[in-house]
């Protein structure tokens, strides 16, 4: 009985923290874009159009990864491409400032068709789309779905095709209707921002992450409740999703730039990279030598270089042709 008692006095208390915790990130980090009432969402972006506009230039949209948000892909690319292109940094479904529906936009065709929605309240009819990580998957879904708009693909360090094995237990604990709700409520955010420096060291290997890098990506969004569920879901979900999806990549015809490092622990770049590599008719590959998982703050000269190329070959089909598809040297089996 006192063993009850004590537990059930330390989730209260647990889930007091989070509250008062969670309105402090709120009340610290406020959103600073602009957001888009679209297909049952509602979507934090930041929308750079160059100062020279070219009508009939692309835009380059960025999608997150996991457990982050569009501040990733601003840190890493607006200083390098802004007035180059019209550059649109969006929030995914319920994650960063952005809101999403539990069921409708867990899965990257949910997330793909409420983005292809934005596309169109913005009017934005030619776009490359650049998708890290977790985001590779939504890339190939938006591709499928709003083909008319999505003429260029970009795939840093993706997740595209199924992998041996699952997830983290945590990610399908915190999915689970009832029990994910107390899990997020009261041990998520205590522990998990405790071991922010942990991770960043994880996913940055053999880098270091930038100095600032917790501070402008806002990374403490992540650990309030609804935000880690959301993100759970996304990623408990994933591997059945892209198994299904991974089915129609041959259709997606549009000019496709894969990144990838040698040094990626934490996406294996012989399945997924080799795999995109493989499936899509009009693809290439950037190995990146001694890269880790995020080559767009490692190596973002080299992956800057990489887009504008891409971005040529949209343009002009003609220019910058594939000099060859193949890999020079076999893919790093992690």
């Amino acid at each position: 009985m006192i063993f009850i008692l004590v537990f059930i006095t330390s989730l209260l208390v647990a889930a007091l923290y989070t509250y008062f915790r969670v309105r402090e990130i709120n009340r610290q980090i406020r959103p600073d874009g602009s957001f888009a009432e679209v297909g049952g969402a509602r979507l934090h972006y930041h929308y750079y159009p160059a100062d020279r506009r070219d009508p009939d230039a692309p835009v380059l949209v960025f999608l997150h990864g996991a457990s982050g948000n569009a501040y990733d892909a601003r840190l890493a690319f607006l200083n390098s491409l802004k007035n180059k292109h019209d550059l649109l940094f969006v929030d995914r479904p319920g994650l960063g400032f952005s809101t999403g529906q539990s069921g409708v936009h867990d899965l990257p065709e949910g997330q793909a068709k409420v983005l292809s929605l934005l596309l169109e309240e913005l009017e934005i009819d030619n776009a490359i789309v650049v998708g890290h990580s977790l985001a590779g998957s939504v890339t190939a879904a938006l591709a499928l779905c709003a083909p008319e708009r999505v003429r260029g693909l970009v795939f840093l360090a993706p997740v595209s095709h199924a992998w041996p094995g699952g997830v983290n237990w945590y990610y399908n604990v915190a999915s689970w209707p009832a029990l994910g709700a107390i899990f997020c409520w009261t041990l998520t955010l205590p522990i998990g921002q405790g071991q922010i420096e942990k991770a960043l060291t994880n996913v940055f290997l053999p880098d270091g992450a930038p100095e600032n890098y917790v501070r402008e990506t806002k990374v403490l969004l992540l650990f309030r409740p609804a935000s880690f569920r959301a993100n759970a879901r996304q990623i408990a979900y994933l591997k059945q999703a892209v198994i299904r999806q991974s089915k129609r990549y041959a259709e997606i015809m549009q000019p496709t730039l894969i990144v990838t490092g040698t040094h990626d622990t934490v996406v294996w770049p012989s399945i997924h990279c080799e795999g995109l590599l493989r499936d899509l008719p009009n693809a290439e590959l950037l190995m990146l030598d001694l890269a880790g998982h995020m080559p767009q703050h490692t190596h973002t000269d080299t992956v800057v270089e990489a887009i504008e190329k891409l971005v040529k070959r949209v343009q002009d089909p003609n220019a910058g042709a594939t000099e060859s598809r193949a890999v020079e040297r076999p893919l790093n089996k992690v």
